[in-house]
């Protein structure tokens, strides 16, 4: 039967070994995809060149669609949290149904607009008709793991926001050694299957995030969780927590959209600057991700704990785990930094590249680890917005900060056709952006009456 207690289990306390063990799964988890991800491009890097630069406009595009997933996930998280700070278990499983028929609808309406407005959209931007070719096909295969990403990215809302992070880990170590092992034998062609290639980095995604799911549920259902939790006693449509989710989550969600749509947007402005610099930002974009990770444990840390404190009635306690979270999230930024700006020449030469590569990718890892400094700051006082229940604000901070973004990469990759190395330069206004109005609302004290 599960661990878990009617009486305070659910509840967080105010200790660094509390963060700590909701981070460290919270961190795993978030690194399985991402080393899906860098997985993928290492295959690819290795198979072709041209191969790697596609998976860059290919990869943004399907992470737009995972960050509209990832916005349901955090507004959701958020409620959960708050009900398990409250101790009503029996409201968490309402919450949790509703979310996942909104996701499911929410994953065909991207797999319609994926066959049908996706093939113009990309037509506009990518010339070379062999490549908006491969660009389409695998863009038509990848969605099909839309669905089961969504359910999947779930769970990480159940499980972290009711306190049992620790359970992410099988479900992401199984997806990672699926994707890894179909990465090899599709894209290539080894073990007597086909030579897919792009395509078949597309295949074994999918089925990695298929593998992911089953094994995630079947724990939750083997430690007793989906019965203490009421999961499916209330499977069915309800619509005032239906409504309560999406006006939790719709800002997120939205949220989340713009801020790929300008990444998808850079990506390509930088197609028109070559292959080498699509090449070098795709790579770049793998590390900061993998950079990221403890990061956006932390982030995502902070929203469930500050979520928790104040269904506990606790808001004294906010500006203290804040400032808990600052100094560990900085602290492990600052580790990044060192190590990115010392070994800068390892990390290109697992993606098996040199020469001309390399010279354009060392300007950039300069600034891009600078810019890790300024996101672990950033994402703690954006994540406890969200916490405090007020999406709104963290949507309005998103919007301004992908506003002077936007202007910023048209001027400088576009209008004046800088380098990418004063491109990526964009990420320090953006994280400076996103933290300025989250620090500016939390310090006025306005969440502390509001109600989810």
């Amino acid at each position: 039967m599960s661990t878990l207690s009617k009486n305070t289990a659910f509840q967080v306390q105010l200790t660094t070994r509390q963060i700590i063990k909701m981070a460290a799964p919270i961190s795993f988890s978030i690194l399985i995809p991402q080393i899906n991800f860098v997985t993928n491009n290492i295959f690819l890097g290795h198979y072709s060149k041209e191969a790697l630069a596609i998976a860059g406009l290919t990869g943004v595009y399907y992470l737009i669609f995972s960050a509209i997933g990832y916005g349901l996930n955090n507004g959701l998280q958020a409620l959960i949290a708050r009900r398990a700070g409250e101790n009503r278990p029996e409201e968490i499983g309402k919450l949790f149904s509703q979310a996942v028929f909104i996701g499911l609808t929410t994953s065909l309406l991207g797999i319609l607009l994926t066959y049908t407005v996706t093939p113009h959209l990309f037509g506009y931007f990518i010339k070379e008709p062999g490549r908006l070719q491969q660009a389409i096909d695998f863009c038509k295969i990848r969605i099909w793991g839309l669905p089961f990403l969504y359910i999947y990215q779930m769970r990480n809302a159940l499980l972290v926001g009711t306190n049992q992070s620790k359970y992410l880990v099988g479900g992401a170590l199984a997806e990672a050694v699926t994707n890894i092992l179909l990465d090899y034998l599709l894209i290539f062609g080894h073990g007597g299957f086909t030579e897919m290639g792009l395509n078949g980095a597309a295949l074994s995604s999918i089925i990695a995030e298929i593998t992911g799911l089953l094994v995630v549920y079947l724990v939750i259902w083997k430690k007793g969780i989906s019965q203490q939790l009421h999961l499916f006693k209330n499977f069915r449509w309800d619509g005032y927590n239906a409504r309560l989710i999406f006006s939790m989550s719709a800002p997120l969600i939205f949220q989340h959209g713009i801020s790929l749509l300008s990444w998808e947007y850079f990506f390509l402005l930088i197609d028109a600057h070559g292959e080498i610099a699509l090449a070098v930002s795709n790579t770049m974009r793998n590390i900061l991700g993998l950079a990221g990770i403890v990061i956006w444990a932390f982030g995502s840390t902070t929203n469930a704990m500050v979520s928790n404190i104040i269904g506990q009635g606790k808001q004294e306690l906010v500006w203290p785990l804040i400032r808990k979270m600052i100094r560990l999230s900085l602290g492990s930024a600052f580790v990044i930094f060192i190590f990115l700006n010392l070994f800068p020449g390892l990390l290109f030469s697992v993606y098996g590249q040199s020469g001309e590569f390399v010279a354009q990718a060392i300007p950039v890892v300069r600034v891009m680890s600078a810019a890790i400094l300024m996101m672990s700051v950033a994402v703690v006082y954006l994540n406890a917005v969200i916490g405090s229940g007020n999406t709104r604000v963290s949507m309005m901070a998103e919007i301004f900060a992908i506003v002077f973004y936007c202007l910023y990469i048209y001027l400088t990759l576009d209008k004046f056709y800088l380098s990418i190395t004063f491109g990526w330069m964009s990420e320090w206004l953006y994280w400076t952006c996103l933290f300025l109005p989250s620090f500016m609302y939390m310090r006025s004290g306005k969440w502390k009456n509001k109600v989810i």
